[in-house]
């Protein structure tokens, strides 16, 4: 019982000013060159490999965006950030905060359960790893020093959820040598939409010559521009029986319900509002405490997809939707030396709690059809009153998640200019999550409701713990000034547990047998198969007038269905594993401002539970990397060309679908494998600075998708099929991603003047793995996008006009459906439609 994703591509896929130079770039502000623009315009420093290096100089395919071009770009979240990465992709459920990253076409689809695999792609604000199941944790852009996107496996240094990549957001630190800051605001209107804009400003205060404060509020409104129209459903009413009286259809003459109350135009829109504080204290010359503190409440309404049955930028909702996503995270990083080593301490406590009203009429609706022959839900299901009368069988979807991670990291570092260099350290993480969903039908009888719960059809009430616990280490040996050799290591364990209720009610009737047992008669789920006094599961007990439940493990639950009986009562289902994840690198430099390089590296997700007993847990997925890359500087900087080719095995992947009952289900799929290359070129020709940037994935099944598990992916036997045949393409990601950029300076008056065209294109990708699946539910057709800026900086002063979507070109990002029913009507996520705005800043 859970939403379903198809999914999707960002809009504008590739690095469109990834690398250019900061000839163009300074035309901003004086405080925002910042440390990843050191004191030469030309170099971008990143600490990917957890030490600060020029970028060119790191033998990984890494891109940085910078603050300056995080400004240019007009970035202001999750969405605008990745359209400029060209290895990553995404799914989503459409709101902010829902989004489950890919990288690098390492994308099997249908990911995003609470209750399911963790992330492949690693998100790290700061020092601190931020990643949650179910939906990244979108931070608002401001004040930003630079986005870092590494991609390929970076579980040496980054864990097991850097299994495809890592995204590092790191914050501007505070500064002692003076007193600045700096407000924005913005305003825009998005074609036949609304209004939007957002108001942001930051202080850096010194409080001695060793200790700065700073700090960063914004308030930030998405305008909304998909409308909810009236419309009508209705849903079987009269069964028709054959002569020998067992039903044999219906008549769509039922309950017919409408959504007036709910019709309204703009029905999508976001308010953001949150702050960051840190203060930088040097204790001494060589040790400084970070503490940091962030916090952000994000408010959706409505639903950001559309129907395309319903029209363009049209949806039909019956019930209230929205989404509420909070968090505060407190940080602290400890940096010092002992002798001439670094050694650094990272910890952070992360609380987030979401919450959202979803509607489910699509499940209804696909359901009352499904079973139609039998008299539809009207009839085959009991969805009555407790007078026995039939009710109106729509539903809607009351849910929450309450995260938790408490994460810890000591590492030590040997001086970065020695030829034998040496990074290590350990690592602990342990991340809860308490789960709500309430599958909700108004005036559900108690009778056949979740008991305890009159009109919760189906009820989640679990409690998740993962816990990562790691040694790594990284070693580089300088063979010659042009040789380096490096090897690294993670040894990992993990230890995964889930606990609680899943599943329908059970009439609480003379012997738990009354009719009908429950809504939807399940046997497989629910209170049947809870844990009564005896250590048996209720549907196991003879003679059931005598079973006594035991309460519920978990608070806000009947019972407990999933768990184990440890003879006086019931443990968490726990996934525990070890291993180790491994990197080897050797780069050579020929001659200044070229360097080649070849790696060899390992990733790592850990396995987990699925929560229905028959299908078992399933077990870890592994990512072999093999790559050959270059970077090159050329003409003091002013032309850059960076480049890599990657073949990748993922092997014996965890896929994600809809089993019966629409229930998420985990399997241990075939092995893929992915070809492709990225790059990216720049050219400053002052004053006219050009980028271009691609990226090309070729993923395809090395063996058969079966429908059931077949080690063999023969596909053979009994209720077995093929569900996707060896060479079929993975999900999500298109084979090609393309974006340029040009940037023209030029004076007017005291101010300079700047205008910027970016296009980017993305090609056509499919919308699930399983090929009959994804027919029914259409590909994601190829678009490209037109964006124009033109603006000036005076001293001290900025304003920029621009438009978004110049053509108003319909990109498809996702496509979803409610249910794994629900193919006939699949959910469109587009690229925001035409947007015209107006920019401004100013220092202090």
């Amino acid at each position: 019982m859970h939403h379903v994703i198809r999914r999707s591509v960002p809009a504008a896929l590739l690095a469109t000013t990834a690398l250019v130079p900061a000839v163009a770039l300074a035309q901003t502000a004086p405080q925002q060159a910042t440390e990843a623009e050191l004191d030469d315009a030309n170099v971008i420093v990143v600490t990917a490999q957890k030490r600060s290096e020029n970028l060119q100089n790191v033998p990984i395919s890494i891109q940085a965006l910078g603050t300056a071009k995080l400004s240019q770009l007009n970035v202001t979240d999750f969405n605008s950030y990745t359209q400029q990465l060209p290895s990553v992709t995404f799914q989503s459920l459409g709101s902010p905060g829902t989004n489950v990253i890919y990288m690098r076409g390492v994308a099997s689809g249908g990911d995003g359960n609470h209750s399911g695999s963790l992330p492949s792609v690693g998100v790290y604000l700061d020092e601190q790893p931020v990643t949650t199941v179910g939906g990244n944790l979108d931070v608002h852009i401001y004040d930003i020093a630079r986005i870092e996107s590494l991609s390929g496996p970076q579980g040496t240094l980054y864990g097991a959820s850097s299994e495809a990549g890592t995204i590092r957001i790191i914050t501007n630190k505070p500064d002692t040598t003076r007193f600045y800051g700096r407000v924005d605001s913005t305003v825009n209107k998005v074609t036949n939409g609304d209004w939007g804009g957002r108001l942001e400003g930051f202080i850096n205060a010194p409080l001695s010559d060793r200790a700065a404060l700073r700090v960063v509020g914004y308030y930030k409104r998405d305008a909304g521009y998909i409308d909810n129209v009236a419309g009508r459903r209705t849903f079987c009413g009269t069964t028709l029986f054959n002569a020998g009286g067992s039903a044999i259809g219906c008549l769509k003459d039922g309950i017919s319900v409408t959504n007036n109350q709910f019709v309204k135009q703009n029905y999508n829109d976001t308010e953001i509002a949150g702050g960051r504080a840190a203060l930088k204290v040097d204790l001494d010359d060589n040790w400084t405490v970070t503490p940091q503190l962030m916090v952000q409440d994000t408010r959706s309404h409505g639903r950001y997809l559309y129907d395309p049955k319903v029209g363009d930028l049209k949806v039909q909702s019956f019930y209230p939707e929205f989404r509420r996503d909070r968090f505060i995270q407190a940080a602290l990083t400890i940096e010092g030396k002992i002798g001439n080593w670094d050694l650094t301490y990272s910890g952070a406590y992360l609380d987030r709690k979401a919450s959202q009203s979803s509607d489910y009429t699509d499940y209804s609706e696909a359901y009352d059809s499904l079973y139609e022959s039998a008299g539809g839900l009207a009839y085959y299901f009991a969805y009555v009153d407790s007078t026995g009368k039939t009710i109106d069988p729509r539903q809607n979807v009351i849910g929450s998640d309450h995260f938790k991670k408490n994460s810890q990291e000591v590492r030590i570092a040997s001086p970065g200019t020695a030829p034998l260099r040496f990074v290590g350290g350990l690592f602990y993480q342990y991340q809860s999550n308490d789960i709500h969903q309430d599958y909700k039908i108004p005036n559900l009888g108690a009778a056949v409701s979740v008991n305890g719960s009159p009109g919760t059809l189906w009820l989640t009430q679990q409690h998740r713990i993962d816990r990562d616990y790691a040694a790594f280490g990284e070693i580089s040996y300088d063979l010659s000034p042009t040789v380096t050799l490096t090897a690294g290591g993670r040894l990992f364990r993990y230890d995964n547990s889930l606990i609680g209720f899943f599943g329908f009610g059970r009439n609480p009737g003379s012997q738990f047998t009354a009719s009908p047992s429950n809504a939807a008669y399940s046997s497989r789920t629910g209170v049947i198969q809870c844990f009564t006094q005896s250590g048996k599961r209720l549907t196991d007990v003879t003679g059931t007038s005598a079973a006594v439940l035991l309460p519920g493990v978990v608070p806000g639950s009947p019972c407990t269905n999933l768990g184990v009986w440890n003879g006086s009562g019931v443990d968490p289902v726990k996934a525990t594993g070890d291993g180790a994840t491994y990197r080897f690198n050797a780069t050579w430099k020929p001659r200044p401002g070229l360097m080649m390089y070849g790696t060899v590296s390992r990733g790592f997700r850990p396995g987990g539970i699925n929560r229905r007993g028959d299908f078992g847990a399933y077990q870890p997925d592994y990512l072999m990397n093999y790559e050959l890359g270059f970077k090159t500087t050329l003409a003091d900087g002013l032309i850059r060309l960076n480049g890599a080719f990657y073949m990748q095995d993922w092997k014996n992947f965890q896929f994600s679908f809809l089993g019966p009952n629409s229930f998420t289900v985990i399997v241990n799929g075939p092995t893929a494998r992915i070809k492709g290359f990225d790059v990216d070129a720049t050219v400053n020709l002052d004053p006219l600075t050009i980028n271009f940037a691609g990226a090309y994935a070729d993923a395809k099944l090395r063996n058969n998708l079966c429908k059931a598990i077949d080690p063999t992916f023969a596909c053979t036997g009994a209720g077995n099929a093929i569900d996707a045949p060896v060479g079929t393409r993975l999900p999500i990601t298109p084979q090609w991603k393309m974006s340029g950029t040009a940037r023209y300076a030029f004076p007017i008056g005291e101010a300079k003047g700047y205008a910027q065209v970016n296009g980017t294109y993305q090609g056509r990708s499919t919308s699930d793995l399983r090929v009959s699946f994804a027919q029914a539910i259409g590909d994601l057709p190829a678009f490209g996008q037109v964006n124009l800026a033109l603006g000036a900086n005076w001293k001290g002063y900025m304003m920029e006009l621009f438009v978004q979507n110049v053509t108003d070109e319909r990109g498809q990002l996702t496509r979803s459906i409610s249910c794994g029913q629900c193919t006939a009507r699949p959910y469109i996520l587009p690229n925001q439609p035409r947007t015209i705005g107006l920019r401004f800043g100013a220092d202090f």
